[in-house]
């Protein structure tokens, strides 16, 4: 070996063949993903204890790190690919995705600017566009890729807070109107991190009453909003939901349009999970008025099958945004700039992925029908099982359906005790979840301790929803049987 080659990157040849090893190990783990336990049977700590200590000081050969892959990572897994992972808000990568992210990890580009990546700069303006054609956005929106939901939201309160005109940008957060945004308690907590980041602090959320499906209530929003000017508040974002993180329910996002353009307030609509269910006919109803919002964050890494992570975030006024967040020092200037997108522009980081490269594969893999046909029949498999618990005596469904998300619970006849019903049903979800077979999370809904089956793997058939079914039943039974 030359003095050179010795300090070179991994052989090519030995490239190629662990490249083909890990590929058909990517192949034998998605084809016997059911052969796992969705949830490990593992305690904090039993991961670390089987990890050296110490870095090695000489490298390892690849034969031993991927063994180490088997027997010490891939047991302590959780199986997001599995198609009986019904929790939180599943998140699934497809075939094609993955191959998409193996591609972008090949190229390794940054698409700070134009110039750093012209295909990185131009296929994101392209695909965005698509997507926002499929999602019936209005054309008037324009796109930018963040990394997650959170990141999404904060970048668009950033641009409500420099739409003010406060020229907080200069000034600072220092000399300012006390600046209130509004959401109900069932948004999602980045809204909340997304105010301590912006210095808008928790006591500049003002959460709004919602009515007994969970959505916000305009006449609470205009009643606050009034109440706040009164005090000398200055009211500048109301972030409306479409498919909240607990139910999936739904904001009046037309009447809390009107509000907002009738007192100059942004608003940002959040659609992370189930704002992909724009593209179907059948489901227009729960979008009105989204044509008024001033940003809309949806997320194709969580339902529609792009490997994580990868958010969208579509504004009405990119300007403001690039208002916000525009720095261009000596050494990025370029002579392009005039005529180019720069997307560093758009937020505070400078590194940026090839992100819409697997996004691109994957739209172009499964077609507008593909993804269309799929989001549908996870609905279809929702539907079905809220009516297995309608129909069950034993349980009961404690928000109304939409998607494919069911919050419900255990709930014998006779059974008043609000705490002994909560036990229950904790017991229920941590036994369900120790079967390995499936894995449920929960919420709490007025107080109630509510479990929660989200439908929206791959992956997932109607085979998976009825094993669920069964195996929430077996073990309300077997508690049963153990008190009796």
């Amino acid at each position: 070996m030359t003095f050179e080659k010795q300090f070179c990157d991994m052989p090519v040849e030995e490239f190629r063949k662990h490249g083909h090893e890990l590929i058909d190990w990517a192949v034998k783990y998605l084809d016997n993903i059911e052969s796992y336990p969705v949830l490990p049977d593992i305690k904090p700590g039993d991961i670390k204890k089987k990890l050296p200590k110490n870095l090695p000081q000489k490298g390892e050969s690849m034969n031993d790190i991927l063994s180490d892959v088997d027997n010490i990572i891939l047991p302590g897994v959780t199986h997001w690919q599995h198609p009986n992972f019904m929790a939180y808000f599943t998140s699934s990568a497809s075939a094609p995705g993955i191959l998409g992210e193996l591609l972008g990890s090949v190229f390794n580009t940054n698409g700070m600017v134009w110039k750093s990546c012209p295909s990185s700069t131009e296929l994101e303006e392209t695909v965005l566009i698509w997507f926002r054609d499929l999602l019936n956005l209005p054309k008037t929106f324009r796109g930018v890729i963040y990394d997650t939901a959170s990141v999404s939201t904060m970048h668009a309160i950033a641009a409500a807070r420099e739409d003010t005109g406060l020229d907080i940008r200069k000034k600072g957060m220092s000399e300012i109107p006390k600046l209130r945004l509004y959401c109900t308690q069932h948004t999602h907590s980045s809204i909340d991190k997304a105010a301590l980041t912006l210095g808008i602090g928790l006591e500049g959320i003002r959460k709004i009453p919602v009515d007994p499906e969970f959505r916000m209530i305009p006449s609470e929003l205009e009643k606050a909003i009034k109440e706040d000017r009164a005090n000398g508040f200055l009211p500048f974002c109301v972030v409306a939901t479409i498919g909240t993180t607990s139910t999936t329910s739904i904001d009046p996002v037309n009447d809390i349009a009107a509000i907002c353009k009738r007192e100059n307030i942004w608003l940002h609509v959040d659609g992370a999970h189930a704002g992909v269910t724009a593209m179907l006919p059948e489901m227009h109803t729960y979008f009105k008025g989204l044509e008024y919002a001033d940003s809309f964050v949806v997320n194709p890494h969580k339902w529609l099958f792009v490997p994580l992570d990868l958010s969208v975030l579509y504004i009405r006024k990119p300007e403001i945004l690039k208002q916000a967040f525009s720095l261009i020092p000596e050494y990025l200037k370029t002579s392009e700039d005039a005529i180019v997108e720069n997307y560093m522009d758009y937020g505070i980081q400078l590194g940026r992925r090839f992100r819409s490269l697997k996004f691109w594969i994957v739209m172009r893999y499964f077609g507008a029908e593909g993804l269309s046909d799929r989001i549908r029949n996870h609905i279809r498999l929702g539907q079905l099982f809220a009516e297995w618990v309608d129909a069950d005596p034993l349980f009961e469904r404690l928000a109304p359906v939409p998607f494919s998300t069911i919050c419900f619970r255990a709930k014998p006849a006779n059974w008043n005790d609000g705490k002994k019903i909560d036990e229950l049903n904790e017991k229920l979800m941590n036994d369900i979840n120790a079967t390995g077979k499936v894995f449920l999370s929960h919420t709490k809904l007025n107080d109630r301790f509510t479990i929660r089956l989200v439908i929206a793997g791959i992956r997932t058939e109607e085979k998976h929803v009825l094993l669920a079914w069964n195996v929430i039943r077996e073990c309300l039974n077997k508690i049963f049987n153990q008190s009796n």
